[in-house]
This record gives C-alpha cells, sequence and structure tokens, in this order.
C-alpha cells in the first residue's frame, strides 16, 4: 500500500500549508525525515552552535582551547548577545554536517588571523583557495577534496574540527539539550512539531515507510540521537513507525546528502517515490536534485529560510502537520 501525492485539486485556500513548486500527482513509497526543528524540538541548537562557531574562529585554537572548563564558560555566553556573522551562518548552513559548519569556523580564523597553523604560511594563492571555500560552504557545499591545498592545513581542519564539534555537543547537552530531554520523558508532546506523531502515523499506517535522518551522531549505543527519539515515543525498528535512523559520526564528514544517497542505494526505490522532509537547505536541496517530493518545514517568521527554501525549489511549506489540507493533499481526510 502507497500514499498518492495530489495537488491538483486543493482547495483555494490552503492555509498555512504553502504550494511553491506544485508536483501534480505522485505514488509515495517511502519517506525521509530530518529529525531537529522538523519533528523533534530538543535541540535548540542555534543559539548554541552561533555561540561554539564564534569561539572557533575568534579563540585561537590552541591546545587547550576544548579544555572541560571550556564548557561552563560557553554556556554561560550562550544567547547573552547577538553574534551578527554567526546567527546569520546558522541560518543558511542549517542541514550541513557539524563538522562542515565547523571547518567554516576553522577557515574563518584561517582568513581572520586569529587562527595560524605551527609550521604554515599560506601563499596569497592558497589564501585564495580557503577564502573561496568559505564561500562554498556558506552556499551549501561540503566536499572539497579536489582543491589543491597545503596537507598540513588538511590535516590541522581533520584534527580540529571534530574537537570542536565534541565541545559544541557538550555545550549544548548542558545549555538544553539535557534538561528538555528529562522534560519530554513527562510531557514528549510539547517537545514535538505539532502534529508529528499524526503525520508519522498516517504515512505509516498506509504503508509509507520512514526513517529518520540526521547531521547528528547516532550512536548505536542508544544514547544522543536515538534517546531523543526513544523519549519522543517514536517506536523504531523494521516494520515499525521509524523503520531506521541513520546520522553522521563524530570524525568523519558525511554531509546529509550522502547518508541520503546511501539510503536511496541501500532501499533501490525510485527517488520519485520518496517524499523528503526537512527544515534545513541540505536535504531539501537533495530532494530537489534527485526528483523527491520535498516538504519543508519551517516557522512562519523564519523569513530567511523560507526565501531559501524557495529559491532551492522545495515544492511544499508547512509550519507544522496540523493542516488539514495537507492531509488532503496526502491523499486522505
Amino acid at each position: 500500500m502507497t500514499i498518492v501525492i495530489d495537488d491538483r485539486n486543493l482547495p483555494a485556500d490552503t492555509g498555512t500549508l504553502e504550494i511553491v513548486r506544485p508536483v501534480g500527482r505522485r505514488t509515495i513509497t517511502h519517506a525521509i525525515h530530518d529529525i531537529d526543528g522538523t519533528h523533534s524540538l530538543i535541540r535548540d541548537w542555534q543559539p548554541v552552535m552561533s555561540r561554539s562557531l564564534h569561539y572557533g574562529k575568534t579563540c585561537g585554537l590552541r591546545e587547550d582551547f576544548d579544555a572541560p572548563e571550556k564548557v561552563a564558560e560557553l554556556v554561560a555566553l550562550t544567547g547573552v548577545e547577538p553574534l551578527d556573522e554567526t546567527d546569520r551562518f546558522c541560518i543558511e548552513s542549517a542541514g550541513l554536517s557539524a563538522l562542515t559548519q565547523m571547518e567554516w569556523a576553522v577557515r574563518r580564523g584561517i582568513e581572520q588571523g586569529t587562527v595560524s597553523i605551527p609550521g604554515l604560511e599560506l601563499t596569497d594563492e592558497q589564501r585564495a583557495v580557503n577564502a573561496d571555500i568559505i564561500r562554498r560552504i556558506w552556499a551549501g557545499e561540503e566536499v572539497f577534496d579536489h582543491f589543491d591545498e597545503p596537507p598540513a592545513l588538511r590535516r590541522y581542519i581533520a584534527e580540529r574540527t571534530p574537537r570542536i564539534f565534541k565541545l559544541y555537543e557538550k555545550v549544548l547537552s548542558a545549555a538544553c539539550r539535557d534538561r528538555n530531554v528529562a522534560a519530554a520523558q513527562t510531557d514528549p508532546q510539547a517537545w514535538m512539531v505539532p502534529g508529528s506523531m499524526k503525520l508519522l502515523r498516517f504515512l505509516h499506517d498506509r504503508g509509507v515507510v520512514n526513517y529518520f535522518v540526521t547531521g547528528a551522531v547516532v550512536d548505536p549505543a542508544g544514547g544522543g540521537m536515538f534517546e531523543e527519539v526513544a523519549v519522543l515515543g517514536y517506536e523504531s525498528g523494521p516494520g515499525k513507525l521509524i523503520e531506521a535512523t541513520h546520522g553522521s559520526t563524530w570524525d568523519a564528514k558525511k554531509p546529509k546528502n550522502e547518508v541520503m544517497r546511501e539510503l536511496f542505494t541501500e532501499l533501490n526505490v525510485d527517488h520519485a517515490n520518496v517524499l523528503i522532509l526537512g527544515d534545513g537547505r541540505s536535504e531539501i536541496q537533495a530532494a530537489v536534485d534527485g526528483g523527491s517530493v520535498a516538504l519543508s518545514r519551517l516557522e512562519p517568521d523564519w523569513t530567511r529560510q523560507r526565501e531559501l527554501h524557495r529559491e532551492i525549489g522545495t515544492n511544499y511549506i508547512a509550519e507544522d502537520y496540523t493542516n488539514p489540507v495537507l492531509y488532503h493533499l496526502l491523499g486522505g481526510e
């Protein structure tokens, strides 16, 4: 059993559901869902990420930059002041691999002169390459193996970015994540996007196979994102509400579109028959590039994000999953 998306006969007034690029009629057999911001509200990651990136590009990244006492310092500074560049970067880079976001911070530090690599002085040409990669990351690119750069620079980035990432995760846990997980154990609905469970059950009950995909680390031991998925009540496993959760690692950059590409290969499914839901540019860009159906979950006041997703070419924008027109679109209710 499947569902059939059909946007040809929707009501004139679709309310909070925005039809950006109609697909007409499309059979859907699988759905790939981002987690943070798309279904879960547990991780208030943007203020923490902004502070962590600002720290990464300004602190010098000396050997003790991620000492344990830095966690409390960064928690205390999170959200206390606007950080124009990193605040904007967090909006633009939502959905990118965390290691790519951390690489941006390291490269910005090199560009600004706050980060220096022992024994390496970049030439003007090498600085131009670094600046080009910074621009490309801001535009949504993540893989730069084909650029000619000094091995010492690549080694430095490969060593420093996982450490900034782990520092960020510790700050995130201390600032909000652990507290919110505890609160979700008592009231999971308060930490979900409204209508999230209804939508997932609607799809599952009609034979659509749901997968979670995240840029966060997925720990096979069951911690981290697995814990958050479980505490919110999303049953996971073969044949269950969520078939499986796929994600990243601590030290190997694995862009979300690559995670999705591997999943498509594993499933051997036609991209055209897949619905992809997310709030980040990475998963929506992957949907558009592959010819899948893209549904962006964006708050009404996320002006820049909505502009970005329209530019990328998303099909639909929803503020949550409570609008009856959404279920009309999905061939039900």
